[in-house]
């Protein structure tokens, strides 16, 4: 098992071209992937609740069976244990499954694993030596599908290869000068399971870092929905962390819920104030 450190990040329509023109970007060819990805769970949900993920992805004439077990972070940032192996297909490798430590997947599951939903994307990614650490930054674009349902997948991944997980929130910061983008706490995975069911479920809110993890996780609900009960759900959740926070906290956590009191498009300059608070408050919330 190895350990995923990355850095989530939303982007709004025009964010990938900003992100491609970026200067610490531009004269970097990214290298450039297709990449099909069914994930699988039990037909109540097991998985998900559980918050862990398992999928076969298609990459370049290879089928990748991968599993991530439920994240810990918040403010976009999350550390996750994951498992990935070649597979033959063209289905699950069961007995690769069962060689995991008993408590991965939980009793009774890998009978009832059926195909659940799909993402499909395009991937250009980039290796950056960035404040003494190596980052891959990966640019995902693409959709999800599930139940006759379809979101897009528009999102920057910074994964920490080696170094420190501060030079993520200062790449991310250096990122946020020239790009729209805001810190995102779904999964792809995440994101299937409420589109499959219709509906998405937000975490409580109960300390600092709690509340901004519902407040981002709001905000991801409500790209995906354009509910505007959603976008309220993340002002509110701004607004209580400001009762909570120092001056610092409690300054950026008004200006954010001040923002979502319109419909405007987000900014750079709130992109960064996002950043700056998920920085000051990450945690170890548990991540969708």
């Amino acid at each position: 098992m190895s350990q995923e450190i990355e850095l989530k990040l939303a982007l709004g329509p025009e964010g990938p071209a900003a992100l491609r023109g970026h200067p610490l970007l531009r004269a970097l060819p990214p290298t450039v992937a297709e990449l099909g990805n069914t994930y699988y769970d039990t037909p109540d949900g097991a998985l998900e609740a559980a918050r862990m993920a398992l999928r076969l992805r298609r990459l370049d004439g290879r089928l990748l069976q991968t599993v991530k077990t439920r994240g810990e972070g918040g403010g976009g940032l999350s550390r996750r244990g994951e498992w990935e192996w070649e597979v033959p297909g063209p289905g699950l490798d069961l007995a690769g499954l069962e060689g995991l430590p008993p408590a991965a997947l939980g009793e009774g599951v890998l009978e009832r694993l059926e195909a659940r939903f799909t993402t499909d994307f395009r991937r250009e990614a980039w290796t950056l030596e960035h404040r003494g650490a190596r980052i891959e930054l990966a640019l995902d674009e693409g959709a999800i599908l599930a139940a006759g349902r379809r979101v897009a997948i528009r999102e920057l991944e910074l994964e920490l290869k080696a170094g420190e997980p501060a030079a993520l929130w200062s790449l991310a910061e250096a990122l946020a000068e020239r790009v729209a983008l805001r810190a995102s706490d779904t999964s792809k995975a995440a994101r299937g399971g409420a589109l499959l069911a219709g509906e998405w479920r937000l975490p409580e809110g109960h300390s600092a870092t709690a509340w901004l993890h519902r407040a981002v996780v709001a905000l991801d609900a409500h790209a995906d929905t354009g509910e505007p009960r959603l976008r309220e759900a993340a002002r509110e959740a701004f607004q209580r962390l400001a009762a909570l926070g120092d001056a610092e906290t409690r300054d950026d956590a008004r200006t954010l819920a001040a923002a979502l009191a319109d419909e405007g498009t987000p900014t750079p300059a709130l992109g960064r104030t996002l950043l700056r608070l998920s920085r000051r408050l990450s945690g170890a919330s548990p991540l969708a």
